[in-house]
């Protein structure tokens, strides 16, 4: 009997101590197989405790983009490949909420982002390292902060690693409406540097056209002008040059290329391997490069990938460069976000929004932006 008593009291005890341990409850897009996006994620939920390691930083998250790579990494066919399940998305912005005894550049309400790539963003709270966070200001819209570690990052590396542009030098680039695209013309307008971009034939690109000529472009072309040799010629030449597309789309834009110059791969949309013509290796002397922002944050410092986060910021900040056309769309609707990520000609990168609150603050924070920027 007294050892029945015993055992009740015990469980009991137990109960009352597995309820004292607070949680939060995380939703997150996870994929157990590679595949359309569309139909290997799954909302799912679990439980994260409170009862933080003292290295450990509790955080919310409060928009991720689905960004093409994210794409192909949930499809199996991106260079990162992480073990399986895994939850999506590699950047995005969150709020810190909790942290360890021992975190002490980290404080509650500090707005942070992934340092490291494909960490699984589509989540809405994680419990992580303090040394797999990087901080950002805090007053940084949401919209801006979502987008800041790659494309932005990507764009402003380019800019500045491939050439020494002085003012009035020209940069051409294909896929010039890309989210990259779009900040390369404004980080390339706030220096002083003329750009030539390469869109494709379409219905609206008079729209598309006036669209990155408020940004700040110098030159919208399609790659349907290349058939207007005399348009072509009339093109100033180009020091530096941005490649996302590949296949003939290369031998296009290697024209508009002065001699010497050099052209930089980073995509490869069309996924047609690069025709680059033998005179423009021999006559031309044409320099072929590749940039990959991954490989970048892995290769220098973290004070270096700070310097270069304040400094796009900074621009940021001055009015000078804002996101990419995005569209909200809260986690729960991802299915449709994940089809229209893969549409040709949307114009719009689809950014999730953790919840309702952070979506009416998204939507505000890009009217903002828009009337600041123009």
């Amino acid at each position: 009997m007294w050892f029945n008593k015993c055992r009740l009291i015990s469980g009991t005890c137990r109960n009352v101590i597995r309820r004292s341990v607070s949680t939060w409850e995380s939703s997150f897009l996870r994929y157990a197989e590679h595949g359309d996006p569309a139909k290997v994620l799954r909302l799912e939920t679990e439980q994260l405790s409170q009862n933080l390691f003292p290295s450990h930083v509790a955080v919310k998250f409060l928009a991720s983009p689905i960004n093409p790579a994210d794409i192909n990494t949930v499809q199996g066919v991106y260079a990162i490949k992480p073990p399986l399940p895994s939850v999506g998305g590699s950047e995005g912005v969150a709020e810190v909420i909790a942290v360890g005894a021992g975190v002490a550049d980290i404080k509650v309400g500090d707005r942070v982002i992934p340092a490291n790539p494909a960490t699984g963003t589509w989540r809405t709270y994680s419990v992580v390292p303090q040394e797999n966070l990087l901080k950002i200001p805090a007053d940084l819209p949401i919209a801006q902060a979502a987008t800041l570690a790659v494309n932005p990052c990507t764009a402003y590396r380019m800019l500045h690693d491939f050439a020494s542009l002085r003012p009035g030098d020209v940069v051409v680039q294909n896929g010039a409406n890309s989210a990259v695209g779009q900040a390369v013309i404004q980080i390339a307008a706030h220096n002083k540097w003329k750009t030539i971009n390469i869109i494709r034939d379409r219905p609206n690109k008079a729209d598309v056209a006036q669209q990155l000529a408020s940004l700040g472009a110098t030159y919208v072309i399609t790659d349907a002008d290349f058939k207007r040799s005399q348009l072509i010629e009339d093109l100033p030449k180009a020091r530096v040059g941005f490649n996302c597309v590949g296949g003939k789309a290369v031998s296009d834009l290697i024209k508009i290329l002065e001699p010497g110059a050099t052209l930089v791969t980073y995509g490869g949309m069309s996924k047609q391997p690069m025709i680059v013509p033998t005179t423009a290796m021999i006559f031309k002397d044409i320099i072929l490069c590749g940039f990959w922002m991954t490989r970048y944050n892995s290769e220098v410092s973290l004070e270096a990938r700070s310097e270069m986060l304040d400094s796009v910021v900074a621009i940021m900040k001055a009015g000078k460069l804002q996101p990419p056309l995005l569209e909200p769309v809260l986690l729960k609707d991802f299915r449709g976000a994940m089809e229209r990520s893969q549409e040709g000609f949307v114009g719009r990168k689809q950014l999730l929004v953790m919840d309702d609150s952070v979506f009416s603050q998204v939507k505000k924070d890009m009217g903002d932006l828009q009337d600041r920027c123009t």
